[in-house]
């Protein structure tokens, strides 16, 4: 599935997340950073308190923008709860814990959204407030809310499954039906047409990642690039780096593995990033027919990020 290295539209990132953004931090220091441009999850959407959060779009921003919250990889640093705690002693559900200066983000993404703004024109004017050179694009515009189903019959939006309910074992599936039936945002399918590299984030392959190739247009138009195609493993040692991308993987009846993870990719992608932790299961990845690469890709810090990307992309020019 080797595809030609002609693009001209530097390199596209589909991410959703922490790890994808520290990944993408490290990018920014292989390639210029007006050069790279990051499609993001939106399944983890949701208004709170009465504003459109856009979780993954936020951490990509407020990463790039070296203002996030170091410890948490999420929400701004240094950021105060005032308004949560008030909220709280009126009796109001607390569980999302929304920064005060993160629900301003979100309270300004919501008046603009009213005002007739789309998502894209909304994402790239907050980019732009912060100084993130990078271009971040929504996956799509359209409601795309990823639900999760559970033993019992239960079922239950992604954030409150992770935030409120602490990502239970009991996954049965995952509800990308929303994705499905959305649109991409402007400039996705352009960004990918143009692309000379298309990187897949290590995020969670079924929740990050799989919402935005689940929008119809984008798997299609990643797999009939002339940009080849590398994705990075979220999964080291038998687990994820962050977050309960094990949980789900069982949920959906896929090895908790780095092979695993590459199974769900074998249409698309031309080469894979495992860690070197993971380096007896390169074999099998290959047998999928994709080139790898092994090296330690737990990103302790920006210049490791750096050379997980670097790695990446010798690896994409040298599958094109």
């Amino acid at each position: 599935m080797s595809g030609s290295n002609g693009g001209s539209g530097g390199v596209v990132a589909l991410a959703g997340g922490v790890g994808a953004a520290r990944f993408l931090c490290g990018l920014v220091r292989r390639v210029p950073a007006a050069e790279v441009t990051a499609i993001v999850n939106t399944g983890d959407d949701r208004s709170f308190y009465g504003v459109h959060v856009s979780p993954d779009l936020d951490i990509v921003t407020y990463t790039l923008a070296g203002r996030v919250d170091r410890e948490k990889g999420y929400g701004l640093e240094g950021d105060g709860f005032a308004v949560v705690e008030a909220l709280a002693a009126h009796g109001h559900e607390t569980w999302f814990r929304l920064g005060d200066r993160d629900l301003a983000t979100c309270l300004h993404r919501t008046i603009r959204l009213r005002e007739g703004f789309g998502l894209a024109a909304v994402s790239d004017e907050i980019r732009r407030r912060f100084g993130v050179a990078t271009r971040i694009l929504p996956m799509s515009e359209d409601p795309c809310p990823t639900f999760v189903e559970l033993s019992g019959n239960r079922r239950t939006h992604f954030e409150e499954y992770l935030v409120r309910d602490g990502a239970p074992d009991q996954v049965t599936a995952v509800d990308l039906s929303a994705a499905a039936a959305a649109a991409p945002a402007p400039g996705v399918l352009e960004a990918l047409e143009a692309a000379s590299e298309i990187l897949i984030c290590p995020s969670n392959p079924v929740v990050s990642i799989g919402p935005i190739l689940e929008v119809p247009g984008i798997r299609e138009a990643v797999g009939a690039r002339r940009a080849s195609v590398v994705a990075i493993s979220p999964i080291v040692g038998g687990a994820p780096v962050k977050g309960p991308a094990d949980r789900l993987l069982r949920g959906v009846g896929v090895e908790v593995s780095a092979r695993g993870v590459a199974g769900l990719y074998r249409d698309i992608c031309d080469g894979y990033v495992l860690d070197e932790r993971d380096a007896e299961q390169a074999r099998d990845v290959e047998a999928l027919g994709m080139r790898t690469v092994v090296l330690d890709t737990l990103m302790r810090d920006a210049e490791v990020a750096a050379r997980v990307a670097e790695a990446a992309l010798a690896l994409a020019r040298q599958s094109g």
